[in-house]
């Protein structure tokens, strides 16, 4: 089960931030380094869906670490560097003919949100249930001419309570939250979970989901350059799959590849996530 713990934190890690019930050892470090790239799209989900302004292509480096404070208790860091390029005016509705532009075509490279947690385990037997609280910082930018933004211009709480078991090579887990923003941004509700199975000695191949609902309680007025490019904007939407694969290449550094979707959403991009990381523990 120990053994168990540590490649679950490992497999969580691929997310932007930790949703593993299992907390460190006390003393121990789990660091992790990812890439993320979402490239060159031009059209949301939505209700009709709808093209931004321009092209884009979302790529983030994210540095991620979790230490153990206790035998119970973990403290989590999770700095993501964003990497925003605008490009070509998009074609909507295969007409090249388009109104006057109101963004510029650039790119912003510019700290994200970042993210510092805790999470404290509580019941320990069969299941692992703990609870984690997070704060994620308003350490953003924006720039009006391009309508870049690179996070959310707000502070984000987050309260979730997660729940794990293991079964030999399989493990199951799931965690239930919200985000709630400061800034008139609508708050979210958080669900989720994922199944693993080990193969080879080696490898780890999970499935996921993830859904995040608005609870259309804010009303931010960002500016018209900001909403044709649909970064960050306020009642972003998203139920979310995907694979995740991890390779040990020792019990302590391996390497981990990841691909999401979505099958529904608002205000989010309409194109895949593939994500890549280094892990060492400590």
């Amino acid at each position: 089960m120990k053994q168990l713990a540590k490649l679950i934190i490992i497999i969580f890690s691929l997310s932007s931030f930790s949703q593993s019930p299992w907390t460190q050892e006390i003393g121990k470090y789990y660091t992790q380094i990812s890439y993320t790239s979402i490239s060159n799209y031009s059209t949301l989900f939505g209700d009709p869906d709808y093209n931004t302004e321009r092209e884009i292509t979302d790529r983030t480096i994210q540095f991620f670490a979790e230490y153990g404070l206790s035998g119970k208790t973990s403290l989590l860091v999770n700095i993501p560097f964003k990497m925003i390029r605008t490009g070509d005016l998009a074609t909507m509705s295969g007409i090249n003919v388009l109104p006057p532009a109101i963004t510029i075509s650039d790119t912003k490279n510019s700290l994200g949100n970042i993210e510092v947690g805790i999470k404290h385990n509580f019941y320990k037997k069969d299941w692992v249930l703990s609870g984690q609280l997070s704060v994620e910082a308003n350490t953003s930018s924006y720039n009006n001419a391009s309508g870049i933004r690179t996070g959310y211009n707000a502070w984000s709480f987050t309260p979730m309570f997660l729940a794990g078991r293991g079964f030999g090579k399989t493990y199951i887990q799931a965690f239930v939250g919200a985000h709630i923003r400061t800034n008139n941004y609508s708050s979210n509700f958080r669900f989720g979970g994922e199944i693993g199975r080990k193969f080879f000695n080696s490898v780890w191949v999970i499935g996921f989901f993830d859904v995040s609902s608005s609870l259309k309680n804010g009303n931010i007025n960002l500016s018209a350059e900001n909403i044709a490019t649909g970064l960050y904007v306020n009642d972003q939407e998203f139920g979310a799959y995907g694979l995740k694969a991890i390779l040990e290449f020792t019990n302590s550094f391996g390497i981990n590849a990841g691909y999401g979707g979505a099958f529904s959403g608002n205000n989010v991009a309409k194109r895949a996530a593939l994500s890549f990381g280094l892990y060492q523990k400590f």
